[in-house]
Order: structure tokens, then C-alpha cells, then sequence
């Protein structure tokens, strides 16, 4: 319960009411996924139905005979949202006593929260994927040292993975300002990068950092710059295996993803809710009117749709 032991009342003492900048992550892990939400009362789940490339029909035709034909082949991915959310409580003492926006200020927390949320549920779904590449020698995590930092060479490595798997370049993005619309992107591949990794690919003449491109009106939230057709996103959440490398080594895990390896389903009208209960609100249970609660519920699920269509590099940093 947040109460007035926990936010002091200022009500003699000056104090500066302009707040302090939160310290969140970059949350950037569902921005280019494919968007296939279900429609509220139709059902829990969702097929993400894929239909497999047909051979090259190389043989030719025999005059008055018909070939046999080929069958399509059909793979249906089922998703399924969850829900997932928080709360807060806040006395009426707190409300009525305090000098800050405290239902406000909340509000914005738990958004924090919610986004940072999302994000690493996407993350982990991401990293899980069996397309995994290992940094200079290493055939395996425990073998990944410091040493064996991102860069140009394993970048392009990765490039060629996805591109004699038919990987796509990813030609939009979600725009989270328009409810999960998108926007348009030149062709590119998309690197999620962590800061250490960051650091790490600017000491390597191929990286071209965002204030070098020729075209400025492309840039993405958070983008830091590319090797040839990958672009890199920087996150606080990129994901790091801590102490899995060799001699306790902490392992990063580069993301290197082309279109459409991933998706992401929420249930329409229930994707994102603030709910909030004013003081009484709880009848009986809350006779004083003593307790107000700010909280938020959202339904999600994301699902890897091609696994060969991104490639996870696990490197070092230092």
C-alpha cells in the first residue's frame, strides 16, 4: 500500500516539484513483428497458417501428357494471449495531503511497467529462436569469451544465413503512436544491440553511425547506426546471459531478424487497459473510503512464425 509513510507529505517544506526523470529501457522488441490480433468474443487463439514454397517445376512437359501436380503444404502456428498486469494502492491521505500528482504519476509508472513488460516477454520469445550463431570460435555459450566481440565479420555471417534461408529485408515497422499501425522503412535487416555491444561496434570501421546517413528522415527510435543492410537498434533489455561464457563470462545475444519471424496477438479492445477504482469504489469492503488503486491489464502473446528467419549471435563484450 502506498501511504503517506511512503510519499512525505511536503505541505511546510519546499521542495522541487518538477519530478525526476524515470530511468526506463528502450522498448523496442515488438516493433517489427507481424500484428494479428483477435476480435473480442471470437475465441482464444489464433493460427498463424504458413504455406511452404513449391519446388522448381524443372522437368518439362511431354506433349498431351499431364504431369502429376504438387500438393501444397500447409503449417499452422497457434497462439494463444495471456493476461498479464499490476496495481497500485493509494490511501485517501496520500491523496488528499500530498503535493504531487500522485494518481498521475502512478499512471505513468505502471505504463512503464506495462511497456517494459511486453518488451521482454518479446525478448525472451525472440532469443529462443534455433537459428544461433557463435562468436569467432566459440561452438558453444561456455566457450564465448570477452574477447569475441560483435563485429563486422559476424554481422555479415549472419546476413548470409538469412539470405540462403530466403529471409526477407524488413520493409515496415510498428508505429506504437497509431494503436499498432506501421510505417514504411527502407529494405533493411534489424540488429537489437545492447549498450556494452554498442560500444563494442563502434571501434569497427564498417559501423556508420545514424548522423552519417544520407537519408536522416528514416531513422528509427533508438537506432545508433548500420553495417552494410543491417540496421542497429540499442536496448537496456537486449538480452544477456549473465556468466554463461567462458570463466564466468557474460554472453550477449545479438538479434539479427528479416521479415516476418515473429508475430505478436493481443485480444481487441483488451490489448492495454488502465483501470483505475477511486475511493469507495469497493462498497463494503473499503467503508471509509480509505483506498483508491491505479492499475493496468493487458492480454498479449508473441510466437516465433519463421525460425530461420532470424539469427542469434552470441558474443562477448568488453
Amino acid at each position: 500500500m502506498t501511504d503517506t509513510s511512503v510519499i512525505t507529505v511536503a505541505n511546510s517544506d519546499f521542495y522541487d516539484r518538477n519530478l525526476m526523470v524515470r530511468a526506463v529501457s528502450n522498448f523496442v522488441h515488438t516493433m517489427w513483428a507481424q500484428v494479428r490480433d483477435i476480435p473480442r468474443n471470437s475465441g482464444e487463439s489464433i493460427k498463424f497458417r504458413k504455406y511452404g514454397n513449391l519446388s522448381a517445376a524443372t522437368t518439362a512437359l511431354t506433349e498431351g501428357v499431364t504431369p502429376a501436380g504438387s500438393d501444397l503444404s500447409i503449417t499452422d502456428i497457434t497462439a494463444t494471449p495471456l493476461q498479464y498486469g499490476d496495481f497500485v494502492i493509494l490511501t485517501d491521505k496520500l491523496l488528499f495531503t500530498t503535493l504531487d500528482p500522485v494518481l498521475t504519476e502512478a499512471g505513468e509508472v505502471l505504463g512503464d511497467q506495462a511497456g517494459d513488460t511486453i518488451d521482454q516477454l518479446t525478448r525472451d520469445v525472440m532469443v529462443a529462436g534455433s537459428t544461433v550463431q557463435y562468436a569467432s570460435t566459440a561452438t558453444q555459450r561456455t566457450e564465448v569469451s570477452t574477447a569475441m566481440v560483435l563485429n563486422a565479420s559476424e554481422v555479415r555471417e549472419a546476413v548470409m544465413t538469412l539470405q540462403e534461408a530466403k529471409a526477407k529485408p524488413i520493409t515496415r515497422r510498428i508505429d506504437p503512436n497509431d494503436n499498432y499501425g506501421t510505417l514504411g522503412l527502407e529494405p533493411c535487416y534489424i540488429g537489437i544491440i545492447s549498450p556494452r555491444t554498442l560500444k563494442n561496434l563502434k571501434s569497427d570501421t564498417a559501423f556508420v553511425p545514424v548522423n552519417k546517413y544520407s537519408n536522416q528522415n528514416d531513422i528509427m527510435p533508438y537506432e545508433k547506426g548500420a553495417i552494410d543492410e543491417v540496421r542497429f537498434i540499442m536496448t537496456q533489455n537486449a538480452k544477456v546471459f549473465t556468466a554463461g561464457g567462458d570463466t564466468s563470462a557474460d554472453v550477449h545475444a545479438t538479434m539479427i531478424i528479416g521479415r516476418d519471424f515473429y508475430g505478436i496477438t493481443r485480444i481487441t479492445t483488451e490489448a492495454m487497459r488502465n483501470i483505475i477504482k477511486p475511493l469507495g469504489s469497493a462498497g463494503t469492503a473499503d467503508a471509509l473510503d480509505q483506498r483508491a488503486t491505479s492499475g493496468w491489464k493487458a492480454t498479449f502473446v508473441a510466437k516465433r512464425l519463421n525460425e530461420a528467419f532470424a539469427v542469434r549471435i552470441e558474443h562477448g563484450v568488453n
